[in-house]
């Protein structure tokens, strides 16, 4: 469920501060952040930003698509390792 406009997205403000001051002075150094609930606006477009996964940071640049997402959605913490070839049903049929 989305959020009420009443409230406004959340945006941390100590990123958008850091975010602010990279931009006066014209550079594009990588962010590092840890504040994955935090909704992209349009002032974070073209800067870069090291999400962290729970076990390692993500580099995630960010482009107008992503305005109104949330960092997080762009660093995934789970990664899925396929099925084993070797399954129930294929050692049944004596395929395997």
């Amino acid at each position: 469920m989305p959020r009420s406009l009443k409230k406004g997205p959340f945006v941390d403000f100590k990123l958008y501060r850091k975010v602010e001051k990279l931009s006066q002075q014209n550079k594009r150094e990588p962010i590092k952040t840890w504040a994955r609930n935090c909704t992209i606006v349009p002032e974070f477009v073209g800067h870069t930003f090291l999400v962290h996964n729970g076990k390692v940071f993500n580099q995630v640049f960010v482009t107008e698509d992503m305005v109104g997402h949330k960092l997080g959605e762009f660093s995934l913490t789970r990664l899925f390792r396929s099925h084993t070839t070797g399954s129930k049903a294929m050692r049944a049929t004596g395929r395997a």
